[in-house]
């Protein structure tokens, strides 16, 4: 398949994915938080082109894009309307995604055999621009294959997907870097996924305690169906293995030189920079509390090891306040759990 790249994002070009997607075709497009894959969520055979060029597992739930938050009662419940009206005020358009019990035309497949859908309203003028194209909500997980890192430009995508998908709309780097928040509004406030939205924003604006689900820091067995994709299999993950620091400053920057002495490549802090001086490739997430510069460069940065073809990582777990929830998140997943505390 020829991957048609759209450079420069015209209304023509607008216009030509939107027309691609309703045949059935998968566009990668930009959102504020990674690239996304898009498909008809109502066109069942088009949800599954999404898994077959990612490679994903059948059982990985997608998000689906809406145009606003109206058009979501069309397709999902609404347990509690108050709430959903408090949420979607406050962070729609934007990076949070709702779990809510499906319904109506969505292909079933866009849920990975759940009762509930994912869905969201992205905030990037091109994602919403190409679903008032479309006419029709968009399923979307992010542009890559499954397990690399997540696309935070086009160049990502091509990287991954090119060859495999019908066209690329370019929309430049993504603010946020990272995945969108996922909250589920089945019974209880639960956080899924940490993204740019945060739980504290999330408890701020409801005035309600948000649980964190024990999949966002720790392992889910593989056979645990899930509700919101990132929660279980490897994901994010660079090509060579990586290990996970947390400690104190001496000893994790004591860690970081020995790993040098191996050979291993580092991911680190500013702050740790001058402590530094072996010869493997060190690359830096930004200051040590700047958790937005972190999850800006997060996956760029491990893209950038791969591509230097490095054979060993270790890197350094944030804090969990705030953004630093959904960059500890993960940096947990693409080492895969190997954790260690120095």
């Amino acid at each position: 398949m020829n991957t048609v790249y759209y450079k420069e994002v015209t209304d023509g070009a607008i216009a030509a994915c939107g027309a691609l997607i309703r045949k059935g075709e998968l566009v990668a497009f930009p959102t504020e938080t990674v690239y996304g894959l898009g498909a008809d969520a109502c066109n069942t055979d088009a949800v599954m082109r999404i898994y077959e060029a990612k490679g994903r597992e059948s059982d990985n739930p997608l998000i689906v894009h809406f145009a606003s938050p109206e058009e979501i009662a069309t397709y999902a419940e609404i347990p509690d309307r108050a709430l959903f009206d408090t949420l979607s005020r406050a962070f729609m358009p934007g990076p949070l995604t709702l779990v809510l019990p499906r319904k109506g035309a969505l292909s079933p497949r866009v849920s990975a055999g759940l009762s509930t859908v994912a869905v969201r309203v992205p905030s990037h003028p091109v994602a919403r621009a190409l679903i008032a194209a479309a006419r029709t909500p968009i399923a979307a997980p992010s542009a890559n294959r499954s397990h690399r890192p997540s696309p935070t430009s086009s160049a990502h995508v091509l990287e991954d997907l090119d060859g495999r998908i019908a066209a690329v709309l370019e929309g430049g780097t993504c603010r946020h870097g990272v995945e969108s928040t996922v909250l589920s509004l089945c019974g209880e406030l639960r956080l899924l996924r940490p993204g740019a939205v945060t739980r504290e924003m999330i408890e701020a604006a409801t005035g309600r305690d948000v649980i964190v689900d024990e999949g966002v820091l720790s392992h889910v067995a593989d056979k645990k169906q899930v509700a919101s994709p990132g929660m279980k299999y490897r994901h994010y993950a660079p090509n060579a293995p990586m290990t996970a620091l947390f400690g104190t400053d001496e000893r994790v920057r004591a860690a970081f030189c020995e790993a040098q002495r191996t050979g291993a490549a580092i991911l680190c802090y500013d702050e740790d920079l001058p402590y530094l001086s072996g010869d493997t490739p060190v690359l830096s997430l930004g200051a040590k509390n700047d958790f937005d510069a972190q999850a800006e460069r997060l996956f760029s940065a491990l893209r950038e090891l791969d591509r230097l073809g490095v054979t060993r990582i270790y890197a350094r777990l944030p804090g969990e306040e705030g953004l630093g929830m959904a960059v500890k998140n993960r940096l947990i997943r693409a080492a895969e759990f190997d954790l260690i505390e120095v």
